[in-house]
């Protein structure tokens, strides 16, 4: 099963202009966030995060929703917090 989760961007910029450090349950990892140039992504905004690369933006109550809802789902959420802990943008 593949997953969006959400996060919370902390810093925008992390080396590079396309890429931001999320924080994703606590673990903070940098997502790639080109897909969102026209977006205008900023810190403290919350994107939905797939496989390294964030995919869209939302809003808070939609994100802790989800977060949520994620949580719910037991073994699936946590393979995905793994895959994300485990992957390296640069």
């Amino acid at each position: 099963m593949c997953l969006g989760i959400p996060g919370e961007v902390i810093e925008v910029g992390v080396g590079r202009p396309d890429l931001a450090k999320v924080d994703v349950s606590g673990a903070r990892r940098v997502v790639n966030i080109g897909l969102l140039d026209e977006e205008g992504v900023q810190p403290g905004d919350w994107v939905l995060i797939h496989v390294g690369f964030a995919l869209s933006k939302l809003d808070e109550e939609e994100a802790r929703l989800t977060l949520s809802y994620l949580e719910q789902v037991g073994q699936a959420y946590q393979d995905e917090l793994k895959a994300l802990s485990q992957s390296q943008i640069e």
